[in-house]
């Protein structure tokens, strides 16, 4: 996994895509801090963790849609799939690698509570670690989805599209559930929305239904990842 991890860190770091990601996470996010704190006055960074939910739905699509679709692009994925390395090493080894330039990118919010701390004397940590934790979390089922997608996918623009549309309709699922009238539908859909749970998380609850739920959708779609490389293998 340790290979796969150094080759696709690289692999972005060599490509402008790590630094588009990057450069457009930086220039929104600082856009929402400082419209929601530093113009309105507010301490709390939670609102800016909220509005970053759907900057993240935008560009995670972006960062993930070549993970396999270039690997097909450069006629090299049945090297990859016939080497003697395992099909769980080289998804986690990506996915790995797409959550280190999340992480890049999530630098900035350390800035934004160190600035927050300075302008208003006083910070709670404990909320700041747990809007941190929760956007980390976020980030990392959006990846594991557009990683999944793009195992699926042939074209880089297709994976990107199709990605965010199923991270818009996560997004969507709890309006769509007040619409059903189907008790038992209406309960599940709500049960599996993403922004309720994230919203937890920005409003100071670190709830570990919420963490558990994100982890086990990172864990379902790198396993639907290597089940759909296994068929890939064997076809």
């Amino acid at each position: 996994m340790g290979a796969i991890y150094r080759r696709e860190v690289k692999a972005y770091f060599t490509s402008p895509i790590a630094y588009v990601f990057i450069t457009i996470l930086f220039y929104f996010a600082a856009q929402v801090f400082v419209m929601q704190n530093i113009v309105s006055g507010v301490a709390d960074v939670s609102a800016a963790y909220s509005g970053a939910f759907f900057i993240l739905l935008f560009i995670i699509p972006l960062l993930t849609m070549r993970l396999f679709t270039e690997e097909k692009r450069q006629k090299t994925d049945q090297c990859l799939l016939t080497a003697p390395v395992s099909l769980f090493s080289i998804v986690g080894g990506k996915f790995l690698a797409a959550c280190t330039v999340l992480l890049v990118g999530m630098s900035e919010f350390v800035v934004f509570a160190f600035i927050m701390n300075g302008l208003a004397g006083s910070l709670d940590w404990a909320v700041m670690i747990g809007n941190f934790l929760g956007f980390l979390l976020l980030g990392a089922s959006f990846i594991a989805i557009g990683e999944f997608v793009s195992a699926m996918t042939e074209n880089q623009v297709v994976a990107a599209i199709i990605a965010f549309i199923a991270n818009y309709l996560l997004f969507q699922l709890d309006n769509f559930a007040a619409s059903v009238s189907n008790e038992v539908i209406s309960v599940i859909l709500q049960n599996v929305g993403f922004y309720p749970k994230y919203n937890e998380f920005t409003a100071g609850i670190l709830s570990l239904k919420s963490v558990v739920f994100f982890l086990s959708v990172v864990f379902i779609f790198n396993f639907l990842t290597v089940r759909a490389l296994e068929r890939r293998r064997w076809n």
